[in-house]
């Protein structure tokens, strides 16, 4: 995918969370193209998988060269692995206007490919290139393309939708017949230009395939592959289809979720079914109160079947259900029909009318509840507070409950900060551990009667939890005092409340 390359070291580490989560091949790259991936390889040789078979990726040989001469089949061999996926074309634009060979000619390489490479005892797996566009312009030339390649030997032959047009009825129509055609396991092979590649997958399956390729996360060439954070559990919990080892294993796509984010430098898309922060999230009152209930009303699996689980948002589309939930998770028991509830939801309504939002930090919409409702008074509490900015230099002045703290940071948030935390955990020494994991600067725009404001999001952790609070001024500074105190304030009621318990 444009914008991503991993490291050795990451390569190593997705690898061996693919082999855990119980993936039966990984494709580990192409050790003819790059010195990287012939060097996974050979690090791989010092880590044993358990479960997986590891595969080196190529493409048939050259056009008037002898298998045994071409230099990306003997890659392969180097790379001393037991699989190999080779890759060749199958629609006849290709073979006339891109390798520029008869179509007989490119039978004759596929053929020779997979066979040199079966005599040398490994098992292939054949990609056929751009099938599906191939089998709508000549059907007749693409199936003999599965059926060389089924000849040669190869364990299985994927049949690749590569431009990723397809559409799900299209995959399952010319899946099917392929299929009754053949006696080799039909594999297919997604990508998501039309954004169906999950569907199409499916559908694949549907029509008889029998294996699946894709990537974490969907991460691929332009748009990406199927996603098969989302295929598996499609399979294992939708089709009824062993997928994995068992359904333990389902519990772990959130963990190598995560990880491949992480290792690709992007943030986790938090909208991403199964796995996904918000793939749980019910922000309607009338959803919120309907999960209550019965979760099956409006979840379609249970969030901790893939290591998800259930959030309730506060905001101002929210009801009182939403912010019992929340409190019932806190421990915390209120009735619905408490007027203080409907007071602290007026509350929240009102502050995301002025440019708050506690979609994001729901930890704050928690504390204005609790204070209404009576149950917490804020620990910490801010009486005066003062930064003087003077090219690189940055101090900060504060006053809390009544003792003064001073500091200097490489910048005024930070300078307010670390005075802040220099009274705090003076008060409390359990904040010593609390640290501040993300800071977001928003700007709404102009919000009705006011000035124009900024949102300032803050997310925090103690090593177990984490949790994020929102602030809203006209000042930066200000809305980050906000948000600094709330999230403070926020572990200080949860310690004191589970310890008064």
């Amino acid at each position: 995918m444009t914008g991503i390359s991993f490291t050795l070291n990451d390569k190593v580490r997705i690898a061996l969370m693919l082999d855990d989560l119980g993936i039966n091949y990984i494709e580990g790259g192409w050790p003819g193209s790059n010195p990287k991936d012939a060097e996974f390889f050979r690090e791989m040789k010092n880590h044993p998988l358990s479960n997986a078979k590891l595969a080196a990726f190529g493409m048939t040989k050259r056009k008037g060269v002898n298998a045994k001469d071409d230099v990306n089949l003997n890659a392969i061999l180097d790379s001393d692995v037991g699989v190999a996926v080779l890759v060749g074309k199958s629609w006849i634009l290709h073979v006339r206007e891109v390798l520029k060979v008869s179509p007989e000619d490119n039978l004759d390489m596929i053929y020779d490919s997979i066979r040199y490479l079966r005599d040398h005892g490994l098992t292939v797996i054949f990609d056929a290139e751009h099938f599906y566009q191939g089998f709508k312009e000549d059907p007749d030339y693409t199936l003999r393309i599965a059926r060389t390649a089924e000849e040669a030997g190869a364990s299985a032959v994927v049949l690749a939708d590569t431009n990723g047009a397809m559409l799900p009825h299209e995959i399952y129509e010319i899946t099917t017949k392929v299929v009754k055609e053949m006696k080799t396991m039909v594999g297919v092979h997604m990508h998501n230009d039309s954004g169906c590649a999950v569907a199409n997958t499916v559908m694949g399956v549907l029509a008889g395939a029998r294996h699946v390729q894709g990537t974490i996360n969907g991460l691929g060439e332009r748009t990406g592959n199927a996603d098969l954070i989302q295929v598996i559990p499609n399979l294992v919990l939708k089709l009824g289809l062993k997928a994995l080892r068992s359904l333990d294993d389902l519990k772990k796509l959130r963990a190598v979720s995560r990880f491949v984010y992480e290792a690709a430098g992007l943030s986790p898309n938090p909208y991403q079914p199964y796995v996904g922060d918000y793939a749980f999230s019910h922000k309607a009152g009338l959803h919120a109160d309907g999960v209550s209930k019965v979760t099956r009303a409006y979840e379609h699996v249970d969030p901790e079947l893939v290591g998800n689980s259930r959030r309730f948002v506060v905001s101002e589309l929210a009801g009182s259900s939403n912010i019992l939930m929340y409190l019932r998770d806190l421990g915390f028991n209120v009735t619905k029909d408490d007027p203080r509830l409907r007071h602290a939801l007026e509350r929240i309504k009102e502050l995301e009318n002025e440019g708050y939002s506690f979609d994001l930090a729901p930890a704050s919409a928690v504390l204005i509840v609790l204070r209404e409702i009576g149950v917490f008074r804020d620990e910490l509490r801010i009486d005066y507070w003062k930064v003087v900015s003077d090219d690189d230099m940055h101090v900060a002045m504060v006053k809390v409950n009544g003792e003064l703290g001073v500091a200097e940071g490489v910048g005024p948030v930070h300078a307010i900060d670390r005075a802040l935390r220099s009274v705090a955990s003076r008060l409390f020494p359990e904040l010593n551990g609390v640290i501040l994991t993300d800071y977001r600067v928003i700007l709404p725009g102009e919000v009705k009667n006011t000035e124009s404001v900024v949102r300032v999001l803050m997310e925090f952790s103690d090593g177990k939890t984490r949790w994020r609070t929102v602030g809203v001024s006209t000042s930066i500074i200000a809305a980050s005092v906000a948000a600094l105190l709330d999230g403070l304030n926020y572990i200080l009621m949860i310690n004191h409340y589970k310890g008064s318990r």
